[in-house]
């Protein structure tokens, strides 16, 4: 009994990766139909390619909002802006190590992507479109800790392998993943195994250093979730063809610029410290040099298109081909997937691929 489930769920991630593009031609039309995708032809304004760029946009600002709540109903302000959860005092104060305004921040970020889901929703219905739902996914498991609803997620959020190759990216001023560059995890443990970036339950409160490692792990991760976003509306700008679609684009890819900036000084804040439980380890960042130095958030100038133009500070990486399946893959690399089914793949295969598929004037 506790193998076979595991098993399944990492047929159905494994299924997912090594698939890739071609989840789309066999199953986007039922992924289409399970998440009530509109018909093929794009009606009320919006071309076909802007509607299933939107469309995607949708799916994942809805995933972020799952993601969001849960960190919210923990350790955010508890209040009827943002509701669901009641607290929990441990963890709330373990995160307020990185800020002691983290509360809100986790607050606010929460309300912001819920506001970029409903909008979405919302523009593609004043065009005749029917709005995203993934409701019918909401099948995995919450933390059981004092504060978490118990309710079904889209997302888990307990076996993370978050890659933080994002810190050393925009610390460099030679290397860019746009120019086939690969970098550094600024945190190597969190690339190599699978860790709760909130409690699995109140035990996980009581050793001090795990709960720490908890929280340090939070703190990675919500810069990892918006250094995404970030990247995602800069690649999916490039291919929309009416203005209006492109001006939603850059607005809300403005916005998650903004959380991005605000989470990885935070995480800069994170103590070192290696968990007793896990083994987990937290280095100190200030003591390798410039590319993992905490204050440097500001994006640092590197190449940009060509090797042969002078350095510049960008947004990285911006390349548009395949970058909603690679949103796609990054989400089931990082383990948030874990435990959902071979449809929920499907759905998000078949929606990633559509909005690759989009190009500027179709």
């Amino acid at each position: 009994m506790e193998t076979a489930e595991p098993r399944r769920h990492l047929t159905s991630r494994r299924s997912f990766l090594l698939t890739g593009a071609a989840v789309g031609a066999g199953t986007l039309g039922a992924g289409r139909l399970l998440a009530d995708a509109a018909p093929a032809l794009a009606s009320g304004g919006l071309t076909k390619g802007d509607e299933a760029i939107l469309r995607f946009l949708a799916a994942a600002e809805i995933l972020e909002t799952d993601i969001w709540q849960q960190y919210n109903e923990l350790a955010g302000i508890q209040d009827a802006e943002v509701p669901g959860g009641s607290g929990n005092p441990d963890y709330t104060d373990a995160v307020a190590v990185l800020d002691e305004d983290m509360a809100q921040y986790i607050h606010d970020n929460t309300d912001d992507e819920m506001s970029h889901a409903a909008f979405i929703n919302a523009y593609l219905q004043a065009h005749g479109k029917e709005a995203v739902n993934l409701d019918r996914f909401r099948t995995l498991p919450s933390s059981a800790a004092t504060g978490a609803q118990q309710i079904g997620r889209l997302t888990n959020l307990m076996q993370l392998t978050i890659n933080t190759s994002f810190w050393t990216r925009y610390r460099s001023d030679s290397q860019n993943p746009d120019l086939g560059d690969v970098l550094p995890n600024a945190v190597p443990d969190l690339a190599t195994g699978q860790h709760p970036a909130i409690p699995r339950s109140d035990a996980d409160l009581a050793p001090p250093d795990h709960l720490k490692a908890i929280a340090n792990t939070a703190g990675f991760h919500f810069a990892w979730i918006e250094q995404g976003g970030t990247s995602l509306y800069a690649g999916l700008a490039q291919r929309v063809t009416h203005a209006e679609v492109l001006r939603i684009l850059l607005s809300i890819g403005g916005s998650e610029i903004m959380h991005f900036q605000t989470w990885q000084d935070k995480a800069g804040n994170a103590p070192p410290v290696t968990d007793p439980i896990t083994g987990l380890t937290f280095p100190d960042l200030n003591a390798d040099g410039e590319l993992t130095q905490t204050n440097l958030i500001m994006p640092e100038p590197t190449p940009f298109l060509d090797r042969k133009f002078p350095i510049v500070s960008i947004i990285r990486p911006t390349e548009t081909d395949g970058v909603a399946m690679g949103a796609a893959r990054a989400f089931t690399n990082d383990g948030l997937f874990i435990g959902q089914s071979a449809e929920f793949f499907a759905v998000v295969g078949g929606l990633a691929q559509a909005a690759d598929a989009a190009r500027h004037g179709t």
